[in-house]
């Protein structure tokens, strides 16, 4: 079926992702991960279920259809209501859910929407159980008649909105509870009109900070829009224009974050990375002195880390292959240049407002600017071409492509790479190229694209 992709089902809502294959889905996933319940609402044996969502407009009827296709299907539902996708990992943790359900299209644009599940402990799932979560989908879409009543009776369905401020005190804890690391620091947060609106100037506040904060009015279709993690322009602009020491952005559902220093330069989630490695290492705090980091990672990264003596572990794009890679190697960093970080002693995925907090808090405690602390690598110059409208199957199995990209790899020897790779997230192959000289890297990538749009 493929429904699936690297960050659950994602499309366009109404056409792609509409109110019927939610409802299916969330079936499907009671069947699947509620099937060793806890104790349920008020000890009522039936399993457990959190359910949050982002502020899109089609959230509303798709959160709906899911909380409806579970609680038919005998899971009791607490209802988050807007909060980010980290904060449904953790409290589907804490809270004793048997599993966590997040609709979001991260960063995205509003027509799209997303759904993602968590399974107990609030972990990603694993390839083989959202397998099973579609063989289940296409068994129901072949009986006959509905499920009937439970044995355990109908799920119940409560708001659990209050719940949220758990999940703030965990991560003012990770810098020292009531402490205020960030005093003095005036910070600028643009929440993209999306999940953090509410909760990520309250953390940054309440962690000692002078807080300016945009992109915080969502209305359902300005998620995304000209703002937050995807398009910084924004942020630093008002970051000069006030005067502020930092700023922050983060993406429609929070689960990551950049930053940019007080001149407006861009911190990007390699540089976090590296600095978070750094500062955990100097204090013998990173597990293995390994730090885990994707395919897409900059050359340069992975040249400060080899300097630092702190060894690189690669993955595949998504911060699901990050976490499993982080569990089998019992590591506690990992991340990626968009700005997924997962800090595995603080949280079970990737965390825009941990990742803001620890990187902040990393600066003030160390006496350094960001644009200090970013200076840690030299970023090498990497273009990425988005190709749309091209068959993915058609471009994996290209002779020609293949060839091209062995050329290219050629051309740029060991000052550079060539990376080709169909997106998870969006209809789109990634053209990615990497080398000392800008121009040609523009090069490469264009000629590359250029194959890819005539084999797709």
């Amino acid at each position: 079926m493929g429904l699936f992709g690297t960050d659950g089902v994602r499309g366009v809502a109404g056409r792609d992702l509409d109110a019927r294959l939610a409802m299916s889905l969330a079936a499907a996933a009671a069947y699947v991960l509620g099937a060793r319940p806890a104790a349920g609402l008020a000890g009522s044996g039936r399993p457990v279920a959190v359910v949050g969502r982002d502020p899109r407009a089609s959230g509303e009827f798709l959160e709906a259809a899911v909380v409806a296709g579970l609680a038919e299907s005998g899971i009791d539902v607490l209802r988050l209501g807007v909060i980010p996708t980290p904060a449904v990992a953790y409290l589907t943790d804490v809270l004793g859910a048997d599993f966590g359900v997040m609709l979001s299209a991260s960063h995205n644009p509003a027509p799209d929407n997303g759904i993602k599940f968590f399974a107990r402990g609030g972990l990603k799932l694993p390839d083989e159980v959202e397998g099973e979560i579609e063989a289940r989908i296409a068994a129901r879409a072949h009986a006959s008649g509905g499920p009937g009543v439970p044995a355990a009776g109908f799920g119940r369905v409560r708001d659990a909105t209050a719940d949220a401020d758990q999940y703030l005190t965990h991560l003012l804890a990770t810098v020292g509870g009531p402490a205020k690391p960030l005093a003095g620091w005036r910070v600028v947060v643009d929440c993209a009109h999306g999940a953090a609106y509410a909760l990520a100037p309250r953390l940054l506040a309440d962690a000692g900070a002078e807080v300016i904060a945009i992109g915080v009015e969502p209305d359902g279709v300005n998620i995304n829009a000209g703002c937050g993690s995807t398009s910084l322009g924004a942020l630093q602009a008002a970051v000069t224009e006030q005067g502020a020491d930092a700023g922050i952005a983060y993406d429609g559902d929070a689960d990551r974050c950049l930053a940019v220093d007080a001149a407006g330069q861009v911190i990007d989630g390699d540089q976090i990375l590296a600095i978070l490695a750094l500062a955990l290492h100097r204090s013998g705090r990173l597990a293995g002195g390994t730090v885990v980091a994707t395919v897409m990672a900059n050359l340069g990264f992975r040249l400060a880390m080899s300097e630092a003596g702190i060894d690189v572990v690669e993955t595949p794009v998504g911060d699901r292959y990050l976490i499993a890679a982080m569990l089998d190697g019992k590591f506690v960093l990992g991340g990626e240049q968009s700005g997924h970080v997962i800090m595995l002693d603080h949280a079970s995925t990737g965390d825009g407002m941990l990742t803001s907090l620890q990187l902040l808090a990393t600066a003030a405690v160390s006496g350094q600017s960001l644009a200090e602390l970013g200076a840690v690598m030299t970023r090498f110059p990497q273009v990425l071409v988005n190709v749309r409208d091209v068959s993915k199957d058609r471009v994996a199995d290209s002779a020609e492509l293949a060839a091209a990209v062995a050329d290219a790899a050629a051309e740029l020897g060991d000052s550079g790479r060539v990376l080709v790779r169909p997106s998870g997230t969006e209809p789109a192959v990634r053209v990615m190229v990497e080398a000392v000289d800008s121009a040609q890297a523009h090069k490469i990538a264009d000629r590359l694209a250029d194959v890819v749009r005539g084999v797709g």
